[in-house]
């Protein structure tokens, strides 16, 4: 069904879902978010019009289940894969893609760095149902032999369009970071820590020119309106470390991305915001409510935060810490992050472990929100577990086989599933089975 409407807005050209909202119409995109989000599609519809809420939805990504980023939807998450000049092939990105979509990752990030980048992107494409997003400095960069200074402004403009044409659904594009914000990285502690943000800075300073992807800005609407691209607008002055946080340079990028914000609207683009970083957790709130002030409430979508910098391997732990916090007060998308992160290129366990560390946090995120049955599932796992349903805790766990796993290393044999203990307490001290016998034993009734 999606095909024929994709081959309708094919032929329309430069219709993108947030045109049609703007008319006032429910496409099937919007439809089917409403349905999976359980939210009335008029609502979606208002909100993807007012840019609160944007549909990536590529109209070249044919098999793609179209999913809503916004602070209406749920928190969603993004898994970053991609290979390096190192490590990695087409079929080790496959494996990853498969692995996001098996644990639950609502997009993926492609950034691949090193082989044969157009082939990888391809596979990735064809194998995936979720939205893909790329850096496409990557491969501009790539393809002008890994030197910056030959990047021009129409190589820019053919790489990303030719990814468009692929199907890519966002893009997150480094265009907010000005040559005049040189100064302010002086003063930091880590500098630029954004791949996309240093190279930007090296063009700049070796020409002295002002940042293509700004000066081309208008160009760059131009593709994304004719395949409806999202555009993920990068911050390019992140924090890398806790002292770096809520600086000027980050808050005077963030600025101009507010300003790009309402250019992009002007054409229909949608447009979502890139954000830090290192955060201490004092400081993630104020960050939140920042970005809705300067950017006039594009959906936020942040890298964690990281809420401490002395985590390596268990940066998915330190980061799905702030990404909690960062949901509960209005990120509408978490970027995860993995025990690898800056330690190494994530391999497909990492993936598993980092998709699993944020989709804990985006739920716990809904739940302070308040969401609509968002606690639903927890309420059962709350019954599973006090009736001794280790088949339906399985279940219900966010990675099923790593619950079971853990309970079968001590408790193999399958006599054991429908045991009234665990290994934990044994048979003479679960507070379950003592509680059930008191309540028992003097007619009292449970919840």
């Amino acid at each position: 069904m999606r095909r024929e409407w994709v081959e309708k807005r094919k032929g329309d050209r430069c219709r993108t879902q947030m045109y049609y909202a703007r008319q006032g119409i429910v496409t099937e995109e919007m439809a089917y978010v409403a349905q999976v989000e359980g939210l009335d599609p008029e609502l979606i519809r208002k909100e993807v019009a007012r840019g609160r809420m944007i549909i990536p939805a590529n109209v070249n990504h044919t098999h793609l289940k179209p999913m809503a980023i916004g602070i209406a939807a749920r928190t969603k998450i993004n898994a970053n894969i991609g290979s390096s000049a190192l490590a990695s092939d087409i079929e080790g990105e496959v494996e990853k893609v498969k692995v996001c979509q098996k644990y639950g990752a609502d997009t993926i990030m492609d950034l691949s760095t090193g082989g044969d980048l157009d082939a990888i992107r391809e596979a990735v494409i064809a194998h995936a149902d979720v939205p893909i997003g790329t850096v496409p400095i990557y491969q501009i960069l790539h393809d002008c032999n890994n030197k910056i200074e030959e990047l021009t402004i129409d190589k820019m403009l053919e790489v990303i369009e030719r990814q468009a044409k692929q199907g890519v659904s966002y893009f997150t594009i480094h265009a907010g970071f000005l040559l005049r914000f040189m100064p302010l990285v002086a003063k930091r502690k880590m500098g630029i820590v954004s791949r996309g943000g240093s190279l930007m800075a090296a063009w700049m300073m070796h020409y002295h020119k002002e940042n293509p992807f700004y000066t081309a800005f208008d160009d760059i609407l131009e593709i994304c309106r004719q395949y409806d691209v999202s555009l993920s607008l990068g911050d390019s002055l992140r924090p890398g470390c806790l002292a770096d946080a809520s600086d000027d340079a980050q808050l005077e990028e963030l600025k101009v991305l507010g300003e790009l914000t309402l250019r992009a609207w002007e054409k229909d683009v949608q447009v979502m915001i890139e954000g830090p970083g290192h955060v201490p957790m004092n400081q993630i709130e104020r960050n939140i409510k920042i970005e809705r002030d300067y950017c006039h409430e594009a959906p936020f979508y942040v890298l964690g935060p990281l809420v401490t910098d002395i985590a390596p391997g268990y940066d998915h732990i330190g980061s799905a810490i702030g990404a909690a916090m960062a949901g509960w007060y209005g990120a509408s998308m978490l970027c995860y992050v993995t025990p690898k992160e800056h330690l190494g290129l994530p391999n497909a366990e990492d993936v598993r472990n980092g998709i699993i560390a944020y989709k804990i946090a985006a739920h716990a995120a809904d739940i302070a929100r308040g969401r609509k049955g968002a606690r639903d599932i927890d309420d059962a796992m709350s019954d599973a577990r006090y009736r001794f349903d280790w088949n339906r805790q399985f279940e219900l766990a966010l990675d099923p086989e790593r619950a079971r796993e853990f309970h079968d290393e001590t408790l193999p044999q399958e006599v054991f599933k429908e045991a009234e203990f665990c290994s934990m307490c044994g048979p003479k001290f679960c507070s379950y089975k003592i509680t059930q016998e008191i309540m028992e034993e003097h007619g009292l009734k449970g919840a």
